[in-house]
C-alpha cells in the first residue's frame, strides 16, 4: 500500500514537475532570443554610444572656444621670440589641463594632450613637454589644417601616430585674423570606456576604413574578444555596408549581435565607425536557467510525497493489519475475538465485522453502555411508558390542586384540538426546563395517549376529566382535574 500510494503521486509530481521545466524553457527561450527586439536593442545601443561619442568631441569644442578667446591664450602666440613663445605656451597648456582636472566634461578622461600651434598649423608649446615644438602638427592631421584654413572648430578620430579623439578650436587676435589654434587629445580607449560605462555597459571599438578591410583603434575597457575577429572577418561587408551608406547596420556572428554607426559629427567621420557588441540571446542557457529552481521543487515534492506516503500508509496498512490477524485468530477457534478499532475511517468497518461475527455465531449483542444501562433507540413505545410514569399523580381530587371554579370551567369549555395542542406545548416546555429530551415525542402519539388516559380517569371519577401540566421535584407531572 505504501509504495503505491508514493509510486503514483511521485509519477504526478515529475509529470508535472517535467512540464513546468518544458514549459518554462521554451517560455524564457522565446522571451529572450526574439531576433527583432536584440537587433533593435543592438542597433540602439551603437547608435546612443556614438551619438556620445560625438557628443563628447562637441562638448570639447564648445569649452576650447571659451579658452581659446582667453587673452592668456593669444598672449603666448604673441611673444617676441619664438623661445619665449613655447614657454608660455607650455605654461598656458599646462595651466588648461589643471583646469580641466576640475570639470565635469573631461572627469576620468582628461586629455594628455594640450597644444598651441600657429597659423601655419606647427606645435608652439603642449603641456608637460618642450618636445615636439616646430612639429608640423597641420601636415599630419588634415582636418586640423583645415580648420586653420576656415576658421570653423573641429573634432576627429586621430590614429596616425597617437591615437586620440581630437578637439580643435581658432585662436584670434583682435583683428578677427587666425594667429593659431587650440588643440586638445584624449586618449581613445579611455573616451570609449567612458562612453561604454554612459550607455552600453558593453565592450566598444572604434575601426577606421585601411584598403579593403578596416583597422581597430581602440578598444573599450569592456571587451568581447569575439568582436576584434568579426570586424577582421564575418563582419566586414557590413561594415563597409555601414560606412558607404552611412547608417547603422548590424550582423549576428555566432553568439554576438554585431551593429555598427557612422560618426558623420566628425571630420574624417566618411573612415570611421564605432562598432559595439551585443548578445544573440539575453540568456546564453535558458535551459540552465529553468532546471535548477523547478528540478529543486520536483526533488523537495518527491522527498514530501515519501514522507507523507509513508505516514497515510501507516495509517491505513496498520489497522488493516489488525483486521487480518483478528479474522485470522477467529478462523483458528478464537470465536470470541472481537475487534475494537478507534479509526476514522476503518473503525465502522469493523463494528460491522464484529456484528456479522455475533449474528453468525448466534451471540446476543451487548447493547448496554458503559455503565450498564440499555441503549434502546426512543420511539413512540418508550414514550408510552415514560408517560405512565408522569401521570403517576393523577388520580389527586381537584381541591388539592386548588383551582378556582372559573379556571375548571375555562379549562373545560376550550376547543378539543386547542385544548391537547396547547397541553402538547406545555408538557414539552416543561420537558426542556428539566432537560430533558422530546424528540421523540410527536403531538399525534401525545394526543393519542393522553385521550386514553381520559378514558380511564373519567370511568374511575364518573365524570369527564381534563389534564394540567405541573413540574414538582424535577419531574414533568400529569394532573387530571374532573369537570363539573
Amino acid at each position: 500500500m505504501r509504495i503505491k500510494i508514493i509510486a503514483v503521486n511521485a509519477l504526478i509530481v515529475v509529470t508535472v514537475g517535467l512540464l513546468s521545466f518544458l514549459l518554462v524553457r521554451s517560455s524564457i527561450g522565446s522571451a529572450t532570443t526574439n531576433k527583432d527586439e536584440l537587433t533593435a536593442e543592438a542597433r540602439n545601443d551603437v547608435n546612443g554610444a556614438a551619438g556620445r561619442l560625438q557628443l563628447d568631441g562637441l562638448r570639447a569644442e564648445r569649452w576650447l572656444a571659451s579658452a581659446a578667446s582667453d587673452q592668456l591664450t593669444l598672449d603666448a602666440l604673441a611673444k617676441a621670440s619664438p623661445s619665449a613663445r613655447g614657454d608660455a605656451a607650455t605654461k598656458r597648456c599646462d595651466d588648461l589641463v589643471s583646469k580641466m582636472k576640475n570639470t565635469v566634461l573631461f572627469e576620468r578622461n582628461v586629455p594628455t594632450l594640450v597644444a598651441l600651434v600657429d597659423a601655419s598649423g606647427r606645435i608652439v608649446g603642449r603641456n608637460s613637454s618642450n618636445l615636439n615644438r616646430g612639429d608640423d602638427m597641420a601636415g599630419t592631421y588634415h582636418d586640423l589644417k583645415s580648420t586653420l584654413a576656415t576658421g570653423q572648430p573641429g573634432s576627429d578620430v586621430w590614429y596616425e601616430r597617437d591615437r586620440y579623439l581630437a578637439s580643435y578650436v581658432v585662436v584670434r587676435d583682435e583683428q578677427g585674423r587666425t594667429v593659431g589654434a587650440l588643440v586638445i587629445g584624449r586618449p581613445l580607449n579611455d573616451t570609449l570606456s567612458r562612453v561604454s560605462e554612459a550607455t552600453t555597459g558593453r565592450a566598444l571599438i572604434l575601426v577606421v576604413s585601411k584598403g579593403d578591410g578596416f583597422e581597430i583603434v581602440a578598444h573599450s575597457q569592456a571587451v568581447a574578444p569575439q568582436l576584434d575577429e568579426s570586424v577582421t572577418h564575418s563582419a566586414k561587408d557590413m561594415l563597409k555596408n555601414a560606412l558607404s551608406h552611412q547608417q547603422t547596420d548590424n550582423i549576428r556572428d555566432d553568439e554576438l549581435l554585431v551593429a555598427a554607426a557612422p560618426l558623420p559629427a566628425f571630420e574624417d567621420g566618411k573612415r570611421a565607425l564605432l562598432v559595439a557588441a551585443a548578445p544573440a540571446s539575453l540568456i546564453q542557457d535558458p535551459s540552465g536557467l529553468a532546471m535548477t529552481p523547478i528540478f529543486g521543487a520536483m526533488a523537495m515534492g518527491l522527498v514530501l510525497v515519501i514522507v507523507g506516503g509513508w505516514l497515510l500508509g501507516n495509517y491505513i496498512t496498520r489497522p488493516i493489519n489488525n483486521l487480518e490477524e483478528g479474522l485470522l485468530a477467529i478462523l483458528n477457534g478464537q470465536t470470541d475475538k472481537r475487534f475494537e478499532l478507534d479509526h476514522s475511517e476503518l473503525g465502522g468497518l469493523a463494528f460491522r465485522i464484529d456484528q456479522l461475527l455475533n449474528q453468525l455465531m448466534g451471540v446476543e449483542e451487548d447493547t448496554t453502555d458503559a455503565e450498564g444501562r440499555a441503549s434502546v433507540a426512543p420511539n413512540e413505545a418508550n414514550f408510552t411508558d415514560a408517560l405512565a410514569v408522569d401521570d403517576k399523580r393523577m388520580m389527586q381530587p381537584a381541591s388539592e390542586l386548588k383551582m378556582a371554579p372559573d379556571s375548571i370551567r375555562a379549562l373545560a369549555s376550550e376547543p378539543t384540538l386547542q385544548y391537547y395542542s396547547r397541553l402538547y406545548k406545555e408538557y414539552v416546555a416543561a420537558k426542556h426546563t428539566i432537560g430533558e429530551a422530546t424528540d421523540h415525542i410527536t403531538e399525534q402519539a401525545f394526543a393519542t395517549r393522553i385521550q386514553g388516559m381520559e378514558q380511564d380517569a373519567a370511568q374511575k371519577y364518573g365524570r369527564p376529566v381534563r389534564y394540567q401540566v405541573q413540574a414538582r421535584n424535577n419531574e414533568v407531572v400529569l394532573l387530571a382535574v374532573p369537570l363539573p
